[in-house]
């Protein structure tokens, strides 16, 4: 017996066609295609047996908040979430939304049948490669690459970090100093400690390394909001 089913996404011409080879099998299907924000309000609407339900990103925050209205106004309709491969997360984030199952875009008809069927029956649908893939990533996770800005920016008080944009922002040590409101020396051994920190020995290579690596972007919040500081204030002026 066939399934009354929906297939929401907002790829028209992928609903249409997987919409056409579930008819073929004997499915009915109710709606081909939908945008992605009146995904939920479509299959409340219909109340289907199952709904395909497709995301392009499954690991962005609120992909699957139709999934949870769905849920909420009609428990009793299955959702099987249509995405790309998946991260341990997207999968665990789209049953924690009440999903019944994560099927690939991909996915050859006969493994996307098998996911209607068993959510049909109440059961979870979840290609056991996908499952695989999750349990090897959450056992091996991918070492996360290193931030070099962040590092760098954690090296340096909020005094160097001033003296650094300055510096990036052309200034010599006199304006340094002027701006900062302390003594052309004082501001001179600022530098210096700067382009030690950094490993650079220029102010030319200490402005190119911070632009390089995004230091400057996350320079400017921590100049508005600098943290407390333990060490004395500077008084040489």
């Amino acid at each position: 017996m066939g399934v009354r089913l929906m297939v929401v996404d907002d790829h028209r011409l992928l609903a249409e066609a997987l919409a056409s080879a579930l008819k073929l099998r004997g499915h009915r299907v109710l709606a081909a295609a939908a945008p992605a924000a009146g995904a939920a309000e479509l299959v409340i609407a219909r109340a289907p047996e199952v709904c395909l339900l497709g995301t392009a990103t499954p690991a962005e925050p609120g992909a699957f908040d139709p999934v949870v209205r769905i849920k909420r106004e009609r428990p009793q309709v299955a959702v099987v979430v249509l995405g790309p491969v998946p991260s341990p997360r997207g999968i665990a984030a789209a049953f924690a939304a009440g999903a019944s199952g994560y099927v690939r875009h991909d996915e050859r008809i006969e493994g996307v049948e098998r996911a209607i069927m068993k959510a049909r029956g109440g059961e979870a649908a979840v290609a056991p490669q996908l499952l695989q893939g999750a349990f090897s990533e959450l056992l091996n996770p991918a070492a996360q690459p290193d931030d070099e800005g962040q590092r760098l920016l954690q090296m340096l008080t909020p005094r160097e970090i001033e003296v650094l944009v300055r510096v990036a922002d052309g200034e010599d040590t006199r304006l340094i100093a002027a701006g900062m409101g302390i003594a052309p020396s004082t501001a001179r051994t600022h530098v210096q400690r700067v382009l030690m920190k950094l490993g650079v020995g220029s102010r030319l290579e200490a402005a190119a390394l911070a632009a390089r690596t995004g230091l400057l972007d996350r320079a400017t919040p921590t100049l508005q909001h600098p943290p407390p500081q333990n060490s004395a204030p500077d008084t040489e002026h």
